[in-house]
């Protein structure tokens, strides 16, 4: 049992230390597929954050359609101005359909049960 405590120790030590030998496994199933950015002015208006999710959904749909893919769960990450970052999803029964308008719902729906507390979006 030792040992083993030790030799943990040891690895998480290497890896801290970016020292990990083990092969790169470059061609791996795909797990997740989405799309994010960063504003070059945070955001306060609540229109133009709608208007921003809008198009980071059809970002998303563009990438379900190109790797030809659906997807059930969708997460939506909200990072504020003072670097605190919220997340929220929603996991569907089938895959989502009607991507941009269900994508699109669904996302609004998950940023509208966030509250702002008067804070801008980074």
């Amino acid at each position: 049992m030792r040992a083993t405590r030790f030799n943990l120790i040891g690895f998480v030590k290497k890896i801290a230390r970016a020292e990990d030998d083990r092969p790169v496994e470059a061609n791996r199933v795909r797990k997740s597929i989405g799309a994010e950015t960063s504003f070059a002015q945070d955001l306060s208006d609540v229109g133009q954050m709608l208007q921003e999710l809008e198009q980071i959904a059809q970002i998303v749909e563009q990438r379900l359609e190109q790797h030809e893919t659906r997807g059930r769960t969708l997460t939506l990450k909200v990072k504020f101005s003072d670097y605190q970052q919220l997340t929220r999803s929603k996991t569907m029964l089938a895959p989502i359909s009607e991507l941009l308008s269900t994508i699109f719902e669904i996302a609004k729906a998950l940023f509208e049960s966030i509250d702002l507390e008067n804070r801008s979006i980074y």
